[in-house]
């Protein structure tokens, strides 16, 4: 099966084709680092970080550049650095690593390239100057301003109107601006805020200019994939087409636009100004990121996904049968004849269908059913393989099973094995009270065992 993947610029799927399949570019918008991220930041990481497993499995690891952008300079920083009072640089430092720790927990994968937009502020200059030396472009009271009527193709990946890109865009009303929905690629600086020098005076870029400056420096003029939310849609990917194909004398920017959808709580938008957002950390606390990860891609992702503590039990309980198929006895030979492959086909197959993550954890499901009900070792061990590799794709199963399956009760290891010898020593004298009495011993604990027919048994932590 190809791989497709549905393009928000032509609405449709489509089979994808890189331009060099020996270097498949991937840019995907990365976080504003002015607060811990939320859960609708990771969602957003995690489906990319699957394309990105994806990508690799079928290209090789070192066909596929990824690029994920860090944006250290904007007006929310600005605002956060004040409001806490504390140095700009030592803000971003400090989110920047919060949000590292934050994607590493939840399995994401980092970037081969991960730009800062501070290091290229000479690379947006160059490119604001093309755009103004082509007509694209203007200076307005030390300001400059892209002028979208230059652009007859404004508006092709929104499909907007023309009130309802103004509206939508929230562009300021200023007496300067030749045309309401003109937007700013360089803004003044005061004493108070960053700015670098520039032809136009000292200032600072646009939001917008950083990610076609940062794109082009790595990925080149024309590159593979955009990805980003489905928020960024409209103004921030529309704004970066016309910039980009501007300063590129009309040459395609990016052949394949895909967009995740938007997290609700309850049915309702989750927003900072309703207070039902949770950042990744809270989580964190809740629930392992493994679980985390799961639960994001019990939806597809251009699906809205609802956010709900029981979404993360059920996640929780999948890991729990995945990890178990996996602590079943398996044999040294365990992929003759090709069987793991056949058997991994279908989630393989599943991914390659535009991402489709729920219809590949139905047939990991499948695979632990077979997994449990087979008598042949060979058989076992080769849908276990099958079953790792599935996940794996997803960035799931990559522990040891009994790893996740002990969780925090792992540190009290030898207690617990202790009392499992114990138990094993009364059965063998016929004393089942009394195993049954450790068995219930450690089940109040919240410690399961499982017996297996050459008489050892498992155990892990019901959390």
């Amino acid at each position: 099966m190809s791989l497709t993947l549905y393009n928000t610029l032509t609405r449709r799927k489509e089979v994808f084709e890189p331009l060099k399949p020996e270097r498949v570019r991937l840019y995907v918008c990365g976080p504003t680092v002015y607060d811990r991220a939320h859960i609708g930041n990771g969602r957003a990481i995690i489906v990319f970080d699957v394309l990105y497993r994806l990508l690799r499995d079928v290209y090789g690891r070192e066909h596929v550049c990824y690029v994920r952008n860090i944006t250290d300079i904007e007006d929310k920083i600005n605002a956060a650095a004040r409001k806490n009072n504390e140095p700009i640089a030592a803000l971003t430092a400090r989110t920047t690593k919060a949000f590292h720790e934050d994607m590493a927990a939840l399995g994401a994968l980092p970037p081969d390239i991960e730009p800062r937009a501070t290091e290229y502020i000479p690379q947006m200059i160059a490119m604001i100057e093309r755009l103004i030396a082509g007509g694209h472009a203007y200076v307005a009271e030390g300001h400059v301003l892209f002028s979208v009527t230059s652009d007859p193709d404004y508006g092709q990946l929104s499909r907007r109107s023309r009130d309802d890109m103004i509206a939508g865009a929230r562009v300021e009303v200023a007496p300067y601006k030749r045309d309401p929905a003109d937007f700013v690629l360089w803004k003044p600086s005061d004493a108070d805020t960053p700015g670098w020098d520039s032809p136009w005076g000292r200032g600072r870029p646009g939001w917008h200019i950083e990610c076609s400056a940062m794109s082009e420096t790595h990925l080149g003029e024309t590159f593979d994939i955009h990805g980003g939310g489905l928020d960024l849609v409209f103004p921030h990917h529309e704004n970066e087409i016309a910039q980009s194909t501007c300063a590129h004398d009309g040459l395609p920017f990016v052949r394949y636009w895909m967009h995740n959808g938007m997290l609700t709580d309850a049915g309702a938008k989750m927003s900072k100004s309703l207070g039902n957002i949770c950042t990744v950390r809270e989580l964190l606390d809740e629930a392992p990121g493994e679980a985390i990860r799961l639960a994001l891609l019990t939806a597809h992702y251009r699906d809205p996904l609802d956010w709900t503590s029981e979404r993360l039990r059920q996640a929780r309980q999948t890991l729990d049968r995945f990890y178990r198929a996996l602590t079943l006895p398996r044999d040294a030979v365990f992929e003759r004849f090709g069987e793991a492959d056949a058997a991994l086909r279908p989630v393989r197959d599943a991914l390659e269908d535009d991402l489709n993550t729920p219809l590949a954890l139905t047939h990991l499901h499948e695979l632990a059913g077979a997994i449990n009900r087979t008598s042949s070792d060979a058989e076992r061990s080769a849908l276990q393989r099958a079953l790792e590799a599935g996940g794996q794709l997803m960035g799931l199963l990559g522990q040891p099973p009994l790893d996740w399956l002990q969780g925090s009760a792992k540190a009290d290891a030898e207690r617990i094995e202790q009392r499992i010898a114990a138990r094993t020593a009364a059965r063998r004298q016929r004393r089942f009270g009394e195993a049954d009495r450790i068995r219930a011993e450690l089940a109040a604990e919240g410690i399961l065992l499982e017996d297996q027919p050459d008489g050892t048994t498992t155990w892990w932590r019901k959390d």
